[in-house]
């Protein structure tokens, strides 16, 4: 039998004969050293705990790994989060390098040279983005990601978008883009793994007055400075990585600790053969420091294996290549050197309260009552520094006190969770009564309320901190999302169809009037009306306005009629709102004025076509479309003007769609892209979020994903490893009658009721908390019930915990739990 099999016999008082000679080697070093504390002393005892850690039978090597496993999990995940900000930078640099350098103009085409078209659609909710090229010579650039550039009607598509296409689900996109695929796009040429893009040749693309073309490039890759983060959103990411790491670093520390009663028990067996106290506690830290080492080495298999499927999942549409996921340096030693330095602490500390008596019987030492003076104090001491390092942060401000607003926010957090143990202890011991099942729980968490309140002490943390990041969140946003004025209760999709004539822009409203799921269509011919004869002395060019035909129905979207037949004609004034003068509007388009049909500046051959407003047109105010925009100029209907004699007019068409029909906006945008492939369709919003505050928020989003799965793993690793150890007394309990039912109640109140406890300090510590940093922000509290979410996950969190231990203890209730050797 292995030394640490029989320490552990002798210590639950089975095992005899003489100690091994391992053992003898620990008495007789420490009575040559008795209380030794020097540098060799540490060394021999941390190698002997190293020892003990893989040399400790089936139980003991069980306990290592099942600690080993949980460190690798934390180690795994902060790997993840110091991988996060090369992630991020590697995606914006993909970006910047598969776009077209538009730094400089390229005014004549060349043998190097090609006309680009970026577009952009939306299918089912994701984005599908493109690159259309058309090479102007033998020497054209190839976009990255690509070996050729594709010949007109064909596209490279990525592996995602490939895939899509190819199976039933992407049959409507199919139709939305008319190429073949005739390639797949490589890893340079795309963001993420899952993204959707292509790269098409065609050959509509021209430059010049009827152009559609973006521009003309030479070469790929060219960046734009980034604006600085506003001070507001930099103190979101500061307290979204304190909220999401902290829990982590909570989790291996409480990990280091796993099995702790059953190695209290054999460590207790050495006090037996001499060792002291000192040298039992080195003993420990040098088992936790094993099991921390051997949990960084799980945590790099772990990072490396879940590295190679960061492309397979995405977590609020984001994703990863492989290779972009590399911890940034300085963040990987930090990470190295803090676990087995906070196993060193932990293990220091693990065996306070345990003391041996004579004949091998172990017992715990009555615990102290836990103070909670200094606990406080701790929570007072971050919010003395948390509330001064807050002054001054203002929306339109870029600086923030980085450091003060971490480490405030950390010793928050931290005194709640320091907490935890002394309310769990202070509410148990006066519980009493009650059913069976409650009974056998509060009992368990009377003798053992540290452990218990260990397993929770990461929700503490998570929950404290996502109710104070969600107030936060919640009083700033309205900084960043900005009203659009659209009104989607009258339209729903947007559009502007390009046309040669006013015939085939008519035709591409009606075409969008019978498309299936559409229920209206607010469609105007567009087009512009100038003032003939020169511009006005000092200026470059004369009045312009606008000019919209359309039905009454349409036209009364964009202006106030007082009534309205086909033949008549409106002069919509914007009074100034988003819009020129009225002046300006006047000076061309008045009753009974002479408008010329093209532009005189750039109009050549031929006499200039005109056409006279009637006398008869009356002035309307303009109000606002569908689009949020004040449209302005001559309203006309069909009968009032001739649209075949409008210059390059545009078929304006804003939708309404039935909700009910499924999939009715991917058939408005088929039927757009069949009249047009260049033309984009934009869905019509209420509200406008800023760029950076949705990337912040995505990012908050997809860590809180990742933090709450370490919580929910954390605390059913540690109900398992509480059941193990348990299970000699489950068998008993069972051989004598008790019910499998009842115990499976009891694992349940024994799981609820610290996290009950820890979701109420939780929810008053979060509350506290987000109410100072709202208040230091100058904002004000808009939702009181942030933590309702926060208190629902918890509750997922307990009924998850007890179905997923179910099979373990079931497995553990058996009779073979009593055999011993």
């Amino acid at each position: 039998m292995s030394l640490l099999s029989e320490a552990g016999d002798r210590a639950d008082g089975h095992g005899g004969g003489t100690a091994p000679s391992d053992v003898s080697g620990a008495d007789a070093a420490s009575r040559r050293d008795p209380g030794g504390s020097g540098p060799r002393a540490w060394a021999r005892d941390l190698a002997l705990g190293l020892r003990f850690a893989f040399t400790g039978g089936r139980r003991g090597g069980l306990r290592t790994t099942l600690t080993a496993v949980g460190v690798g999990l934390g180690v795994a995940l902060l790997l993840i989060a110091a991988s996060l900000p090369n992630m991020l930078f590697q995606r914006e640099v993909r970006e910047s390098a598969r776009q077209p350098d538009a730094s400089y103009e390229v005014a004549k085409p060349g043998p190097d040279t090609f006309l680009y078209l970026r577009t952009d659609t939306v299918f089912r909710g994701d984005s599908v983005t493109g690159l259309l090229l058309r090479p102007e010579g033998p020497k054209a650039a190839v976009p990255p990601g690509a070996d050729k550039i594709p010949a007109p009607g064909t596209m490279l598509a990525s592996p995602a978008l490939r895939d899509l296409l190819a199976s039933p689900e992407g049959a409507l996109l199919k139709k939305r883009l008319p190429y073949e695929v005739t390639g797949t796009l490589g890893e340079e040429g795309l963001i993420g793994p899952a993204e959707l893009r292509y790269v098409a040749g065609t050959d509509i693309l021209a430059t010049g007055k009827a152009g559609n073309a973006d521009g003309r490039g030479r070469t790929y890759g060219w960046s734009v400075p980034g604006e600085p983060m506003n001070a507001l959103l930099m103190l979101l990411v500061v307290m979204a990585c304190v909220v999401l790491l902290l829990p982590v670093l909570v989790f291996v520390a409480t990990a280091v600790r796993f099995g702790g009663e059953q190695r209290d028990r054999r460590l207790a067996a050495l006090r037996l053969v001499g060792a002291d106290i000192a040298m039992t506690r080195r003993i420990a830290a040098g088992e936790s420091l094993a099991s921390a080492l051997l949990g960084l080495v799980a945590g790099g298999v772990f990072f490396a294996v879940g590295r190679q499927f960061a492309g397979t999942f995405s977590i609020w549409d984001v994703n990863a290549f492989p290779s972009d996921v590399v911890p940034v340096s300085w963040l990987t030693v930090v990470v190295i050197a803090a676990v087995p330095v906070a196993a060193l602490v932990v293990g220091l500390f693990a065996l306070r309260g345990v003391s041996v008596e004579p004949l091998g019987v172990v017992r715990t030492a009555t615990p102290r009552p836990r103070r909670v003076l200094w606990r406080l104090l701790l929570v007072l001491a971050g919010v003395l520094v948390l509330v001064p390092s807050l002054q001054g942060v203002a929306p339109a401000g870029d600086t923030l006190h980085t450091t003060g607003i971490s480490l405030g926010a950390s010793l928050v957090l931290a005194g709640l969770t320091t907490l935890l143990p002394w309310l769990v202890e202070a509410l148990v011991k006066r519980l009493s009564g009650g059913p069976v099942p409650w009974q056998l729980a509060t009992r368990r968490l009377q003798l053992s309320s540290g452990t218990a309140a260990r397993s929770v002490s990461g929700i503490v943390a998570a929950a404290a901190g996502a109710i104070a990041l969600q107030m936060l969140f919640q009083a700033i946003q309205s900084d960043f999302m900005h009203p659009t004025n659209m009104d989607t209760a009258r339209a729903r999709l947007q559009t502007s169809v390009s046309a040669h004539d006013g015939d085939e822009a008519r035709r591409a409203i009606t075409a969008l009037s019978g498309t299936r799921g559409v229920t209206g269509v607010v469609g105007t011919i567009e087009s512009s009306l100038w003032r003939p004869g020169p511009p006005d002395k000092g200026m470059d060019f004369g009045p312009v306005t606008s000019v919209f035909v359309g039905d009454c129905a349409s036209l009364r979207e964009l202006a106030t009629l007082p009534s309205c037949a086909d033949g008549d004609t409106f002069i919509a004034l914007a009074h100034g709102k988003e819009g020129p003068e009225d002046s300006w509007v006047t000076s061309t388009a008045r009753p009974g004025a002479v408008v010329a049909l093209r532009d005189p500046q750039t109009h050549r051959g031929g006499p200039m076509p005109t056409w006279r407003i009637p006398d008869g047109a009356r002035t309307v105010d303009s109000r606002r479309d569908p689009m949020g925009i004040y449209q302005f100029g001559v309203l006309a209907t069909p009968k009032a003007v001739d649209a075949a004699r409008l210059d390059s007019p545009t078929a304006g068409a804003m939708v309404r769609i039935d909700p009910a029909v499924k999939d009715a906006e991917e058939y408005v945008r088929n039927a757009v892209a069949a009249l047009d492939p260049t033309t984009s369709v934009r869905t019509l919003q209420d509200v406008e979020r800023d760029a950076q505050f949705s990337t912040v928020r995505t990012g908050i989003l997809v860590g809180a994903t990742l933090t709450m799965l370490l919580v929910a793993v954390s605390l059913l690793v540690t109900t398992l490893e509480q059941l193990r150890e348990r299970r000699r007394l489950l068998s008993t309990l069972v051989a004598f009658g008790t019910r499998r039912a009842t115990l499976a109640w009891s694992v349940l109140w024994q799981t609820a009721v610290p996290i009950v406890l820890g979701l109420t300090l939780s929810v008053a510590g979060g509350l506290s908390l987000g109410v100072v940093l709202v208040r230091m922000v100058g904002k004000s509290v808009v939702d009181w019930f942030a933590f309702l979410p926060v208190v629902g996950v918890g509750a997922g969190l307990i009924l998850l915990v007890t179905l997923l231990s179910l099979p373990l203890l079931w497995r553990l209730m058996r009779a073979d739990g009593l055999r011993t050797e």
